[in-house]
């Protein structure tokens, strides 16, 4: 597909447009980066979390790190809650900022599944669709270590989940989001669920492509009753091969082209979809894999993965998205929207700091001037 890219503030990613009831002043999205900057018992979010995401409140929308649901989804060390009222209270400190400074975010939801590490549970075994080990990797307090073979959810074990999810949805609403998106994505639990090699249940949970999806389902009917409007959204990843668990073949996608029809049915806010790497040889397919699930779903598109100014231009510019959200440029460029309206040059962020280092490497990147 080819575009003709506008220039200065006439750029398709500087028009504004509505996501659901989020009315976006422009289409750039913080994409949810997970920073490991909550390191205290709570694990609570602190004035550096709010710090943080208010130097960011020029993006259209901002969608924050995956966001535990319970201790039982922990599975990354030194990663914020939603479960607790010290959490609630941390988040409200930050979305009261963001607010203040012109903004909105929503918050991910995240449950890591057998994607875990006893190190993270007190010693005992992450729970997954089935005892089949994902072959992850989980970063703990002694560093990264291999997932090991986790025990099978119990029909009580998913009733719960969903429980979490649903009480995690209002606690967000108590801090006083604008909306939750539900991480659907990598290697994590729902992905798990939908990959016809790691959930080999018989129940209603498994058995094929409608069995595998109604765990996700389930949570996104109890997450949406926690909201008025469309103020969900729901974060997948088809083309990701997480793991050599994770194979992106026909069955993977077909499962996925039938869950997103299924999630028509549901009052979303948008979908959130990690693509191909458009930055990769022979990027331009990406642009086809948006298109795929753009014929699929009825409502507001965000994509996602390796896309920089000129391609995600490009992208909006063809009506295969409606907004693009970017990570790792988000990381150095806090005012990320003005570079690009500016056309000034970005910074690059320091991987050594990504997961460690304070308010080194989190909240010391300057605007350009």
């Amino acid at each position: 597909m080819t575009a003709t890219l506008p220039t200065a503030l006439d750029q398709p990613l500087l028009r504004g447009t509505g996501l659901g009831e989020f009315r976006l002043p422009n289409r750039v999205v913080m994409a949810p980066l997970t920073r490991a900057r909550a390191d205290n018992p709570g694990p609570v979010p602190t004035e550096l979390h709010a710090a943080y995401y208010g130097q960011r409140a020029c993006a259209g929308l901002i969608i924050t790190e995956g966001t535990w649901v319970s201790e039982r989804a922990i599975g990354f060390v030194n990663v914020p809650g939603i479960y607790s009222e010290a959490q609630v209270a941390g988040w409200r400190r930050v979305t009261e900022v963001v607010h203040a400074l012109g903004g909105r975010i929503v918050q991910q939801l995240w449950h890591t599944g057998a994607a875990s590490h006893p190190d993270h549970l007190g010693g005992e075994l992450p729970a997954g669709p089935s005892a089949i080990d994902p072959r992850a990797r989980s970063f703990t307090p002694g560093g990264f270590r291999a997932t090991h073979t986790p025990r099978a959810m119990t029909a009580g074990d998913i009733e719960a989940t969903v429980a979490e999810f649903r009480a995690a949805a209002a606690n967000a609403r108590r801090a006083g989001f604008d909306g939750v998106e539900i991480g659907a994505l990598g290697a994590f639990l729902f992905a798990q669920f939908l990959n016809p090699r790691l959930n080999h249940r018989t129940d209603a949970y498994g058995g094929d492509r409608a069995g595998r999806r109604r765990l996700l389902l389930d949570v996104v009917d109890a997450v949406t009753a926690e909201w008025d409007g469309r103020r969900v959204g729901v974060r997948l990843s088809p083309y990701m091969a997480a793991t050599d668990r994770f194979v992106v073949d026909e069955e993977m996608l077909a499962g996925h082209d039938e869950l997103v029809t299924a999630l028509n049915d549901r009052p979303l806010a948008y979908l959130h979809l990690r693509g191909p790497d458009v930055a990769a040889p022979g990027g331009a397919p990406a642009f086809e894999a948006f298109a795929r699930y753009r014929k699929r779903f009825d409502g507001p598109l965000i994509a996602n993965n390796g896309f920089g100014q000129d391609s995600a231009n490009a992208l909006v510019d063809t009506g295969c998205a409606d907004a693009v959200s970017f990570a790792t440029h988000f990381v150095a460029n806090p005012d990320l929207v003005g570079r690009f309206a500016l056309g000034r040059e970005l910074a690059t962020g320091d991987p050594a700091t990504y997961y460690q280092g304070g308010a080194r490497g989190y909240v010391d990147y300057p605007a350009a001037g």
